[in-house]
């Protein structure tokens, strides 16, 4: 047996951006427990040769017979965390298919879980959001996600940002915390209607997502244009917790592959 590590997250355009996902699976990789390990950093699209076929060939090259594949996504719901899955053979989560058709692999595969509601990101959410707050029992949360509008995938995402909503509410003394999803734009309503219910509350929008780009710079921005409310863009990369999330999934997952 020869155990490796695949970890998949989405990719971009911005170099930027892929570096700071490269960069933390490669801190992470630091830990003792994985330095003899093969561990490649892979991505579901546009960064071409470093596609999840291209991770699983680089790895099975270097003599891996069993391999853990980590989604770094922000939530279960994702349907591309599903569709990763199909694609490595496992049960379909529901009858959406995905397009990423079966891989060649030939090691025994084991796969991980994404974020969802970790209480270390949550506490990294909490310090994202400390400069925004000032009287935090007059505030309020919105947490907001990509989200889905598809059966399942939605009430996973509702379930994911629910309890993480109420873990960055319990360790801050806010308020309370809502969500929203971009998709289905659920965003200024939810603003609009927390700000009507309780307009002594101030809203302080958190972001769902690994890294600054389009989403945090310019579609949370223009969902909410006109409303009032407290922002500062902060994802959740760079920073020590995402490390830390992927070391202990990483650890977590050779358990599991010498268990299997």
């Amino acid at each position: 047996m020869k155990p490796g590590i695949l970890v998949i997250s989405h990719g971009s355009r911005e170099e930027a951006w892929v570096k700071l996902v490269d960069d933390a699976i490669t801190r992470a990789a630091a830990s003792p427990r994985l330095l003899h390990i093969p561990i490649v950093s892979s991505f579901l699209e546009i960064v071409e040769g470093r596609l999840i076929q291209d991770g699983i060939d680089a790895l099975e090259n270097q003599g891996v017979t069993d391999l853990f594949v980590l989604p770094l996504f922000i939530s279960s719901g994702s349907t591309h965390v599903d569709e990763i899955g199909q694609a490595f053979g496992f049960p379909w989560l529901t009858d959406l298919e995905g397009d990423l058709g079966i891989f060649r692999v030939a090691a025994n595969v084991v796969y991980g879980e994404p974020i969802d509601d970790d209480p270390e990101i949550a506490e990294l959410l909490a310090a994202n959001i400390a400069e925004l707050s000032e009287v935090r029992e007059k505030e309020a949360l919105l947490l907001i996600g990509h989200g889905s509008k598809e059966p399942v995938f939605h009430e996973r995402w509702q379930a994911g940002l629910t309890k993480l909503g109420e873990r960055l509410r319990a360790l801050g003394g806010y308020k309370r915390a809502e969500y929203a999803m971009l998709l289905p734009d659920q965003a200024a309503a939810k603003l609009a209607a927390m700000q009507k219910a309780n307009p002594e509350e101030t809203v302080i929008v958190v972001p769902l997502f690994l890294s600054r780009g389009y989403f945090t710079n310019h579609v949370i921005p223009t969902r909410l244009e006109g409303l009032s409310y407290r922002y500062n863009g902060q994802s959740m990369l760079p920073s020590s917790a995402i490390e830390s999330w992927l070391t202990r999934q990483m650890e977590e997952g050779l358990q599991r592959l010498n268990k299997s």
